[in-house]
């Protein structure tokens, strides 16, 4: 009892997390869209987590993603609902995360090896330490594109 008690805080804590932006896109926000009280915010919040399903929506347009934004806010809406696996991702220069972001900020073919050569190498300058917010790491992900001749281009 003690465990769902918990798990149902828990869950309650986060919603209050996306309160602002909402469940972003995704199954989840699809499926409950329409709905504002906690409880439907929560499950299109873990429905979205659960299955992974905003990096696939982000990059086909679909899912209730909006491509059609500015890549600087389509960016900070991916580093907002999806820090900590970017974050591992960019530790390691690889993964899906990183290939959605890579493909939200249209990096052309030729970069994309440099582009995450260049995060795992510059890891420490996006995620300086464990508190970062997703708004100070994409501030560090800016400053490192911005320094560097092959990535500034992708800036909007």
């Amino acid at each position: 009892m003690r465990k769902v008690f918990l798990g149902l805080l828990l869950a309650a804590i986060s919603g209050f997390a996306f309160a602002d932006s909402g469940p972003g896109c995704g199954a989840g926000s699809v499926l409950f869209k329409g709905q504002d009280r906690l409880a439907p915010h929560v499950l299109a919040a873990t429905t979205n987590a659960s299955f992974g399903n905003q990096t696939f929506g982000m990059t086909t347009g679909t899912l209730g993603c909006d491509t059609s934004k500015p890549i600087d806010v389509m960016a900070a809406n991916f580093f907002d609902q999806n820090m900590e696996q970017l974050a591992t991702d960019m530790s390691r220069g690889e993964g899906e995360h990183l290939n959605a972001l890579i493909t939200l900020m249209k990096v052309q073919e030729a970069d994309k090896d440099h582009f995450k050569a260049t995060v795992k190498n510059q890891f420490s300058v996006i995620f300086p330490n464990q508190n970062v917010t997703s708004k100070e790491a994409l501030s560090g992900l800016e400053k490192v594109m911005k320094g560097d001749t092959a990535l500034a281009k992708y800036l909007s």
